[in-house]
């Protein structure tokens, strides 16, 4: 049984929206979580994602995905902010189907939440990489690292 899950999905940029359906999104979340969570899915544009990775990261670049986790347990409560033109642009240079790659940076930014972490350790890294490719396959995703 999959954990309760409370989520705001918010559309700052709403080029994506018909692509995004809520109960989408709602089971690509859940499917990552561990234990209940309160999650907020944001959409922006790239002014706000360059904004948001430059003065919470130092990074002067809109990034995709940026998770800002507040607490772990016992639920799982963070902002997932996804940059709309930056996903696109990924999903389009790597030949990827643009809901797939939604549906990884989703599943990836819901491990952030929960404490997974693959920049700073190689095996940290493989573990994250790793429960990203079983909880996509179990989705019927592709492997999104192949």
């Amino acid at each position: 049984m999959k954990p309760e899950l409370s989520l705001s999905l918010q559309f700052a940029d709403p080029r994506h929206r018909a692509v995004l359906p809520r109960h989408k999104v709602m089971r690509w979340v859940r499917a990552a979580l561990e234990l209940p969570g309160e999650i907020t899915v944001r959409i922006v544009g790239a002014d706000e994602g360059l904004a948001l990775n430059r003065d919470y990261r130092g990074k002067d670049y809109a990034t995709n995905v940026l998770t800002f986790d507040y607490t772990q347990e016992p639920v799982v409560s963070a902002d997932l902010v996804i940059c709309a033109e930056v996903v696109e642009r990924e999903a389009k240079e790597a030949g990827k189907d643009l809901v797939a790659h939604y549906a990884h940076l989703l599943v990836h930014g819901t491990l952030h939440a929960q404490g997974y972490d693959h920049e700073d350790d190689e095996e940290q890294a493989e573990i994250m990489e790793a429960r990203e490719r079983e909880v996509l396959a179990g989705l019927g995703f592709a492997d999104p690292y192949a």
